[in-house]
């Protein structure tokens, strides 16, 4: 028997907020989906976006938020082949293996509450099933969240869309969750420099930690003349942009040479638009948008796990602050003043 109701967090209003209820979950699962009791949630500059209408208008309000986290199945809906009953799993946005079912719909006071594909924040989810990727049964379920969304982002973007190869110089203009994954992934594959960009010394001080070989503060510091100081009047091979703002971008497209790749992770606002003389796109250089790192949830997620097993890479270091679902407000607040030094977990 499915559970009948469940807390979570509810998006009623854009740049509010969320509300925090119970509501109901319907009395069965249609084909292809699979309910997930979930464990722990990240919280990632894209919920932020959401809550902040950044792609413009919201058609789908109230709706559930979320996209990256750990779980257990309770129950799968007819046809569903690639995970059963008691599975332990990663919930992700890019799609992986199995069925795109229809998205589900929950009440709240007798109205209906909208859901993706995938949503996480929340007591429970009934999500698509190729939302999830079984991992064995004894996964770190905390560090498990991370493969949802901070660690196939920033591992593919180093892989499908930067190409980053051995000696290449990089910089990461931002450095919260995906951008320490991503700093993390130009050290494994022996970038030099690599260049961390922050407003936050922590944040910094956490991205030496994950193979940064220089840091800037952008706060207190010319990033420009700071970057050129770094490369001693070489040029920099590659410019991957977190924050989605215009001048950054712009930046990123000047500081590198004319073979050199722009990589865009965060979103502009609808409406900021970026001014830049296109000519040298014609001529080799590169400037493009990474879709979560094109990661491939079942192959890309059972790689990096093996990876963290084996003691290559650091992912519990990069867990820094935990928050109950109904303190969810409270942690979108500490993300927004910069006061998350990692990555957040909401304990669901």
């Amino acid at each position: 028997m499915l559970p009948r109701n469940m807390q979570a967090a509810i998006l009623t209003e854009l740049k509010a907020p969320l509300t925090i209820a119970r509501i109901e979950l319907p009395s069965s699962l249609a084909v292809g989906q699979v309910l997930v009791k979930i464990h722990y949630s990240g919280i990632c500059g894209s919920q932020l976006g959401e809550i902040d209408g950044a792609k413009g208008e919201d058609k789908y309000l109230p709706h559930l938020l979320g996209h990256e986290a750990s779980g257990t199945v309770i129950a799968v809906g007819a046809g569903v082949r690639h995970v059963k009953a008691q599975d332990k799993v990663v919930l992700h946005w890019r799609k992986g293996l199995g069925i795109e079912a229809e998205t589900p719909h929950y009440t709240w006071n007798g109205n209906k509450v909208n859901a993706g594909w995938v949503t996480t924040l929340s007591e429970y989810a009934i999500v698509s099933e190729n939302r999830v990727t079984a991992i064995p049964a004894d996964s770190d379920l905390e560090v498990a969240a991370l493969f949802g969304c901070a660690v196939t982002t920033g591992f593919g973007i180093i892989e499908n869309n930067a190409k980053l190869r051995i000696g290449e110089s990089i910089v990461v203009f931002g450095a919260g969750g995906i951008g320490l994954n991503i700093v993390q992934a130009a050290s494994l594959v022996s970038a030099y420099p690599i260049i961390a960009v922050d407003l936050h010394d922590d944040k910094l001080k956490l991205a030496m930690e994950m193979g940064a070989t220089h840091v800037i503060n952008g706060r207190h510091e010319d990033v420009q003349q700071a970057i050129a100081d770094i490369l001693d009047r070489k040029e920099l091979d590659v410019f991957i942009d977190n924050t989605g703002q215009p001048s950054v971008i712009e930046l990123g497209y000047h500081l590198t040479h004319a073979q050199g790749r722009v990589v865009l992770v965060g979103v502009p606002r609808k409406g900021s638009n970026i001014n830049i003389y296109s000519l040298p796109l014609h001529f080799g250089k590169g400037l493009s948008g990474s879709h979560g790192g094109e990661a491939i949830p079942h192959q890309d997620i059972s790689r990096y796990q093996q990876l963290y097993q084996k003691g290559r890479i650091k992912l519990k270091e990069l867990i820094t602050d935990y928050y109950d679902l109904h303190e969810v407000n409270e942690a979108i607040q500490a993300m927004r003043n910069g006061m998350v030094r990692g990555r957040c977990l909401v304990r669901c």
